[in-house]
């Protein structure tokens, strides 16, 4: 027999409606389990791994409980207990086995993993987040690289001068506005700046879904999200998908308004000294209108700073 078919839309306004509530609850480890589990399951058909398709109507989009069950070797009771968010006493080996039946990526297996089996952590206050003044140094001798670091909640933590010139000059924010996911879902600016803008919400979105299953309790995350799914619509749709992604690489495409439009490649590294920060690095392929876009901007210095500012 279907379950009763889930509902997006109640999920978004499920979350609007929490951001009112005491942040220092933390998100709800076992809805986030519970509902990653389903959308997971609902963007697989039968005919996508193998099943047979019975029946015409499907009171629900992917497949059944039932059948991702049979696909993970387990009985369909233990299947539904874990996705109505009861992970307790799951073992490694049948969350591999249902990430397989899902398909899952590896960022989406290891956000599954954190989901399930929380590493149990003494309650303390988040420390404030310091970058090394070594790294301070090697940002500011990246003359002709934009080169920022990113920390826990997608807030921005150091950057150079070429950074500044490319995004607009972050120091002219107040600290707790530094910060991607207020500025790509908060800031009409960062709209016009970015030609594919749903890209780069969704990027900023999955990042933030894969910390909520390492920090589940981090109060500040919780209020973040709470923020965003009271005043920004696009943010509650994109944050109800459930989608993870670990920070990689790619290209961005620019709209500056000195220099046009720019192709930039990224390249985002983890710190291996602070586990929980990114240094992030922008760079045009040799030779290119974008390469010639970038030398303009680190020739024209501070004016070119003032420009992307005023983006």
């Amino acid at each position: 027999m279907d379950e009763q078919p889930d509902s997006t839309t109640a999920s978004a306004a499920g979350a609007a409606a929490g951001a009112g509530a005491d942040a220092r609850a933390g998100l709800d480890r076992r809805a986030e389990l519970s509902e990653f589990l389903r959308t997971r399951r609902a963007r697989l058909q039968p005919e996508d791994v193998g099943l047979p398709h019975y029946g015409r109507h499907r009171r629900v989009p992917g497949l059944r409980r039932e059948e991702l069950a049979q696909l993970a070797g387990v009985s369909v009771a233990y299947y539904t207990r874990l996705e109505q968010g009861n992970g307790q006493g799951v073992s490694a080996e049948v969350l591999d086995s249902i990430a397989r039946a899902l398909r899952l990526t590896d960022a989406e297996h290891a956000h599954l993993t954190h989901l399930a089996k929380p590493k149990h952590k003494k309650k303390q206050a988040a420390p404030t987040q310091q970058v090394r003044s070594s790294l301070r140094q090697l940002l500011d001798t990246l003359d002709a690289v934009p080169a920022y670091v990113v920390g826990r909640r997608a807030e921005l933590l150091a950057w150079n001068r070429m950074a500044a010139a490319v995004f607009g000059d972050w120091s002219q924010m107040p600290a707790q506005e530094r910060n991607w996911a207020r500025m790509v879902f908060l800031k009409p600016e960062y709209r016009d700046l970015y030609l594919d803008w749903e890209q780069k919400a969704i990027d900023v979105v999955c990042g933030l879904r894969m910390e909520a299953g390492c920090y589940p309790e981090d109060p500040r995350l919780s209020a973040l999200v709470g923020e965003l799914s009271v005043k920004s619509e696009d943010f509650r749709r994109l944050w109800a998908a459930h989608d993870v992604k670990e920070k990689s690489h790619g290209v961005k495409r620019l709209r500056h308004p000195l220099v046009g439009e720019m192709d930039l490649r990224y390249e985002s590294f983890k710190l291996a000294a602070d586990a929980d920060q990114s240094m992030v690095l922008y760079h045009a392929e040799p030779g290119s209108p974008s390469a010639e876009a970038l030398r303009l901007l680190a020739s024209w210095g501070a004016d070119a700073t003032r420009a992307g500012t005023a983006s």
